[in-house]
């Protein structure tokens, strides 16, 4: 990526009704690490690591699908958040045990994954995705 690229960093920016909690849930649970806190009379503020960030544009059919394959049913609404992590199985687990609703266990997909589909404290429903590689 060069200087001349038209955006250098997305920021996904969670509105949370308890801060507490969220930060706990990501950063301490999840693991994300923290990169700053811009905390201040006005509000808290902490900003996470999440590695690598990709926008994935998918149409209507395609997230139905997505959808059916991890859940069986249309659940999401338009933004979900996926993220790699490298066992999706104990992640879910840790992560229900903290707080999460799991919609789905780790499920073997199509795209030789193992995605699981959580609802997460901010309102965030996310995919937790494990690439399988070859198989």
């Amino acid at each position: 990526m060069t200087d001349s690229a038209p955006v250098r960093e997305l920021r996904l920016v969670v509105t949370v009704p308890d801060h507490e909690e969220a930060v706990r849930f990501y950063r301490d649970v999840l693991g994300l690490p923290q990169l700053a806190d811009f905390s201040s009379a006005d509000g808290q503020v902490i900003l996470l690591g999440a590695g690598r960030a990709t926008i994935e544009i998918v149409d209507e059919s395609q997230a139905e699908f997505i959808d059916r394959v991890e859940v069986g049913r249309r659940v999401a609404g338009h933004i979900r958040v996926a993220l790699e992590v490298s066992d999706s199985a104990a992640t879910t687990r840790r992560l229900a045990d903290a707080g999460a609703d799991v919609l789905a266990e780790p499920t073997r997909t199509p795209w030789n994954s193992l995605n699981a589909r959580l609802d997460a404290p901010g309102g965030l429903q996310l995919t937790l995705f494990t690439e399988l590689g070859d198989g």
